[in-house]
């Protein structure tokens, strides 16, 4: 697949409960998202949403950032296994992703340490 993006961007396969298909999104561009039924073809309409959203921003003076300079949101972090199986089974309990548990311990975490500078 060839890319003729200056952004990086995600492509994903959807599970048959979002629609299944292929999402395609752009990290830098908050809510620049579209899909496909296959790869390609959501790299394609990706390519519409992306010049969509680029003109849609200059258009309103809202100023781009520049390809890379948003954090992505994403890290691997590795665990003792023993932790690892703890976090699964709260995850299970509370009825969501071990991503979400995770952070939600780590927003609430650091909430309680900026509380608490002065």
């Amino acid at each position: 697949m060839q890319q003729e993006f200056d952004y990086p961007f995600e492509l994903r396969p959807l599970a048959n409960e979002e629609g299944g298909g292929w999402l395609i999104s752009f990290p830098d561009l908050p809510g620049c998202i579209s899909d496909g039924e296959t790869p390609e073809e959501a790299i394609a309409n990706g390519k519409d949403a992306y010049a969509a959203w680029l003109q849609a921003a200059r258009e309103a003076g809202r100023e781009v950032p520049n390809p890379g300079e948003l954090p992505s949101g994403k890290f691997i972090a590795r665990v003792p296994r023993s932790l690892h199986a703890r976090l699964t089974a709260r995850a299970r309990q509370e009825g969501v992703s071990m991503n979400a548990l995770v952070s939600s311990f780590l927003a609430e975490s650091l909430g309680r340490k900026e509380g608490t500078r002065r």
